[in-house]
């Protein structure tokens, strides 16, 4: 008899992206077969050369105790041994709980009997830049990046599912930021594609009852359950009210939204990188009859890695900033210099666009 159905649904999904990583590193065909990976140990899989192999990968993944991390650790922990992969885990203590460092203590215990190794515990300071929620992203991304460097990983597994995915669609539309804001979470993102999301097209409660069925612990963040917190709002009351008014199927609706704004966002990007070099004069400055000849689309994109290369920080660099800077092409009046985040200044001059820091 095989595995709860929910386990196999996890597993599968970190098989998946194990692969993806072995195919990286130039350990496995770029096909992947469906037989069972006991039936083709690492050794057979390798390239046949006279080079010595590439060292097996270190994957680590990031784990608060929750049951999305929960869950995605038992399936790396299963997973990884069968296909020569080093597996670890990493736990984040934001320190903002009464016995977080305790917490931390026992997830690092809990990794290490799923047989993870290295597993390590890492103290933060949350800051107050951009609120509460994103001082404390930004405080654990940067100790995931730490943790990743020092330890030589190929990959950090995150266990983001498609209800965190439909939630960050919705607080993308509610900024009104356009459609990358739209497009949720990567399933592959950070420097070299060092964060992978598996869990993205499995929700939430597949996550929550493979923890049951195996018997593992998990521990509820009491801050999931804070209305303080925009995204527990969201998670407890917008969601359930949406469901409520258009039936079932929301999440799986914004979740395919998300891949879809993504799909149409990175071909706009891709357009308007190629069209940057044929607006620019000989100088490098850009010109505003050239740009306006641009789709709206594909010009606001020029103007943002614009201010973005003069120095404007990409996080401060919201919509309303790029119109403004866009009317000086669009609606022209002879008005001044507009001031962006980072001391970035964009005038227009003598048909020109000049966009430099003070």
């Amino acid at each position: 008899m095989g595995p709860h159905p929910a386990v196999a649904a996890i597993r599968l999904a970190v098989r998946r992206v194990l692969h993806d990583l072995l195919t990286e590193h130039h350990r496995v065909p770029v096909a992947v077969s469906h037989a069972p990976a006991h039936e083709h140990p690492p050794s057979s899989r390798l390239r046949s050369s006279g080079e010595a192999p590439p060292p097996p990968p270190l994957v680590l993944v990031a784990c608060s105790g929750g049951a999305d991390s929960m869950a995605l650790a038992s399936a790396l922990a299963f997973e990884s041994p069968k296909l020569g992969i080093r597996a670890g885990g990493i736990t984040v203590d934001h320190g903002l709980q009464p016995g977080s460092d305790a917490r931390a203590a026992e997830v690092v215990q809990r990794l290490r009997e799923l047989g993870l190794d290295p597993v390590d515990s890492v103290a933060v300071t949350v800051g107050r830049t951009g609120g509460p929620e994103a001082a404390a992203r930004d405080a654990r991304y940067a100790a995931l990046d730490t943790a990743a460097e020092r330890h030589g990983a190929a990959a950090v597994l995150l266990g983001h599912t498609r209800d965190d995915q439909a939630e960050t669609v919705l607080l993308g539309l509610a900024r009104g930021s356009g459609i990358r804001s739209l497009s949720g979470m990567a399933a592959v993102s950070g420097a070299g594609g060092r964060y992978r999301r598996p869990f993205l097209a499995l929700d939430r409660q597949t996550a929550r009852k493979a923890c049951m069925v195996q018997s593992l612990p998990v521990w509820d963040d009491p801050h999931n359950a804070d209305p303080a917190y925009t995204r527990s709002r969201l998670r407890h009351e917008g969601l359930p009210a949406l469901e409520k008014a258009l039936g079932k199927g929301v999440v799986e609706a914004l979740a395919r939204t998300a891949q879809l704004s993504r799909d149409d966002a990175d071909a706009l990007d891709s357009w308007a990188s190629q069209a940057e070099a044929t607006v620019r004069d000989a100088a490098g400055l850009l010109e505003c009859a050239k740009l306006y000849a641009l789709p709206p689309a594909v010009r606001r994109r020029v103007l943002r890695r614009a201010a973005i290369e003069a120095g404007a920080p990409a996080g401060s660099l919201f919509a309303r900033h790029i119109e403004e800077i866009d009317r000086l092409i669009t609606g022209w009046r002879g008005q001044g210099a507009i001031n962006l985040p980072g001391k970035v200044v964009a005038r227009r001059q003598g048909g020109r666009l000049v966009i430099r820091q003070g």
